[in-house]
C-alpha cells in the first residue's frame, strides 16, 4: 500500500506535520503543549463557571467575556486531537472527512471570537461614552440575542468550507503545513480547480480584517472621548477599563497578521518559523485570555479570591 493512500478517487489520508527538522524532540515539545492546552482548558472553563454561578458578574461585560472563554475552549477542543497525536504519539495521518470537520470546527470558533473581540470593542465604547444608560442599552436579553444571532452568523459563514473542499480532487500532494486542518492549507494540495476555494476563503479573511479595522474605529473614538476628559486620574481610569480587551484583540490578530506577512512579503522564511507562528495562534489566545482578566479584572480576581477563601476555611 502506498504511503499516501491514493485510490481510484484520490487521496483518503492527509499527513500532518510537527516542528520540521525537530522530529526527535516532539515528545518533549507535547509537555509544553499538554500544559498550555490543560491552563487553556481550566482556565476558560473556570471563567464560564464564575459567570455563571456568581450574581455580581451577570452583567453585559462578563457576558461578553463568557462568549470570549467559550470560543477560546472551542478553538482548543478542536486543535487538541490532531496536536497531541503529532507530538505525543507521532501519529500524522488523518482522514480527509476528519480534517474538513476539523478545519469548520476551527474556521468557526476563530471567526466567533474575532466577532466576539469587536463586540466587546462596542461594549467599551457604550460604557465610556453613555455610562448612565449602559445597562439599560445592553440588556441581558439583548446581549444573549446579539451573542446568538453573531454565534449563528459565524456558523453560517464558515459552513461552506467542507463542502467546497468536498468537491476538490486530491492526487498526490497529501503532506500539510501543520499539526492541524485548515482551509487555506488543505486546497493547496487539490489537482482540480480550487478556484471557488479561493475566492471564498478571500471573502472570509476579508470579513474578519474588517473586524479589526471596525475594533480600530471604536477605539479611535474611545480615545476621542478620553481626551476630552480634563481629569488625568480620570483618563486612566477610563483607559484601565479597556485594558484587557486591548491585550484580547493584540493575542489574537498578532499571529494572524505575522503569519500573512511571512507569507505575503517573506516566502523564503523557514517553515519552522511559519509552523511555530501558526502553532502560537491556536496555543496562545486561549492560554492567555482567562490570565489577562483575571488579573485585570478585579470583579473576576476577587470572586476567585473569595472562592479560594472558602475552601480554605
Amino acid at each position: 500500500m502506498s504511503v499516501f493512500n491514493i485510490s481510484e478517487d484520490g487521496i483518503s489520508t492527509f499527513f500532518l506535520i510537527g516542528i520540521p527538522g525537530a522530529e526527535h524532540a516532539h515528545l518533549w515539545v507535547s509537555i509544553p503543549i499538554c500544559f498550555m492546552y490543560l491552563v487553556a482548558i481550566l482556565g476558560n472553563g473556570t471563567i464560564l463557571f464564575f459567570i455563571k454561578t456568581e450574581n455580581s458578574l451577570h452583567e453585559p461585560m462578563y457576558y461578553f467575556l463568557s462568549m470570549l472563554a467559550f470560543s477560546d475552549m472551542g478553538l482548543s477542543i478542536s486543535s487538541l486531537p490532531t496536536m497531541l497525536r503529532v507530538f505525543l504519539f507521532n501519529s500524522t495521518g488523518i482522514s480527509t472527512d476528519a480534517c474538513f470537520a476539523q478545519e469548520f470546527f476551527i474556521h468557526g470558533f476563530s471567526a466567533m471570537e474575532s466577532v466576539v473581540l469587536l463586540v466587546m470593542a462596542i461594549d467599551r465604547y457604550i460604557a465610556i461614552y453613555n455610562p448612565l444608560r449602559y445597562t439599560s442599552i445592553l440588556t441581558s436579553d439583548r446581549v444573549f440575542k446579539t451573542g446568538f444571532a453573531f454565534a449563528t452568523l459565524c456558523i453560517l459563514l464558515v459552513l461552506p468550507f467542507p463542502f467546497i473542499l468536498k468537491r476538490l480532487k486530491f492526487c498526490k500532494k497529501s503532506i500539510l503545513s501543520h499539526s492541524y486542518c485548515l482551509h487555506q492549507d488543505v486546497m493547496k494540495l487539490a489537482c482540480s480547480d480550487n478556484r471557488i476555494n479561493i475566492i471564498y476563503g478571500f471573502f472570509v479573511a476579508l470579513l474578519s480584517l474588517l473586524n479589526l479595522v471596525f475594533i480600530s474605529v471604536s477605539y479611535v473614538l474611545i480615545l476621542k472621548i478620553v481626551l476630552g476628559i480634563t481629569s488625568h486620574k480620570g483618563r486612566l481610569k477610563v483607559l484601565n477599563t479597556c485594558i484587557s480587551h486591548i491585550c484580547a484583540v493584540f493575542i489574537f490578530y498578532v499571529p494572524i497578521i505575522t503569519l500573512a506577512a511571512l507569507h505575503r512579503f517573506a516566502k523564503n522564511a523557514s517553515p519552522v518559523i511559519r509552523v511555530l507562528i501558526a502553532d502560537l495562534f491556536l496555543l496562545v489566545p486561549p492560554l492567555m485570555n482567562p490570565i489577562v482578566y483575571s488579573v485585570k479584572s478585579q470583579q473576576i480576581r476577587n470572586v476567585i479570591l473569595a472562592k479560594l477563601c472558602e475552601k480554605q476555611h
